[in-house]
């Protein structure tokens, strides 16, 4: 379900938190990395239990109609194509990720108003009228709505954003990522017979390694590449370079000498990009030029071979 780049994103956070809360203990650090990417599953379980939940307000709402002092015709046989999406029952209906969402203490059931204000958004929009209204329906179609509702709703509702940005402050950073994998994940369980397939955290034991290996040998050889960084940045006092910038730069080192397998180019790409996501507007070029002379000087003496 994560991939490498994330991996790396938990990582340079968990690196960040750790050097900032200046508590020495590596176990901590490394426990607090692994809450941190277990979290993503998390959310993860939450936008898959958030679509079970929005099949479930629809039924509420439907039978409170129905109970109504005067109900309508309307009230008494509603149109139900919503509750009887084939993938919304597929994943409200799943015991496996009810198990999942159990044993993480996941649910919506204390927030009601903030689904069903979801749920009057989505029912107000064109693509659920037309969904409702056409004669016909195959699981195909069921699919199609789901994936709307998730692109045109679901993915930019603020109020959601807000919710999930006080259960974590790293969610934000997360959104997209799940986002990509819950469409993907529908789509596949769906081509598997309507049957939902709940991806691993890991895609492999090599990814879950490769990332608490990291985060190890970045700690375990901290002062050895601050030295080395500032050795470059002579007209810089090292100390008052933005931390950021310094635990980018002490990834990229680790990676590139301790992960040989590992392109060199591919290391170099991945750093400059977290410069640009995580750090000021100058860092990038400021981070490449370091790590351009320190390569440099690895290839001179044969630490890595030339890239």
């Amino acid at each position: 379900m994560i991939n490498r780049r994330h991996l790396r994103v938990k990582v340079l956070q968990t690196l960040y938190a750790f050097y900032q809360s200046h508590n020495p203990d590596l176990d901590s650090g490394i426990r607090e990395l692994k809450k941190n990417i277990e979290k993503v599953h998390d959310l993860f379980v939450y936008q898959l239990m958030l679509l079970a939940e929005l099949r479930h307000q629809e039924e509420r709402i439907l039978e409170e109609r129905q109970q109504k002092h005067l109900p309508t015709e309307e009230d008494l046989h509603p149109n139900r194509r919503f509750a009887e999406n084939r993938v919304l029952v597929m994943v409200s209906e799943d015991e496996n990720l009810q198990k999942l969402a159990s044993e993480k203490k996941i649910s919506w059931a204390e927030e009601r108003d903030l689904v069903r204000k979801l749920l009057r958004q989505i029912q107000n929009s064109n693509y659920y009228k037309t969904y409702i209204e056409t004669e016909s329906i195959d699981e195909s179609a069921d699919l199609r709505f789901v994936i709307k509702m998730l692109e045109k709703d679901i993915v930019d509702f603020e109020p959601l954003h807000s919710f999930y940005e006080e259960k974590s402050i790293y969610w934000i950073d997360d959104w997209e990522l799940v986002h990509k994998k819950l469409i993907k994940t529908i789509k596949l369980s769906v081509e598997n017979g309507c049957r939902l397939l709940l991806p691993d955290l890991f895609r492999d034991i090599s990814d879950r390694e490769f990332a608490f290996e990291l985060f190890k040998r970045a700690i375990l050889n901290h002062q050895e590449f601050f030295q080395m960084i500032s050795a470059k940045t002579q007209n810089w006092d090292a100390d008052r370079i933005a931390l950021m910038d310094m635990i980018i730069m002490e990834l990229a080192i680790t990676e590139v000498l301790k992960f040989p397998d590992i392109p060199v180019k591919v290391s170099l790409n991945e750093y400059i990009e977290l410069s640009k996501m995580y750090s000021t507007p100058k860092s990038k070029v400021f981070v490449n030029g370091v790590l351009d002379k320190l390569l440099e000087e690895f290839v001179k003496e044969r630490k890595i071979a030339p890239y």
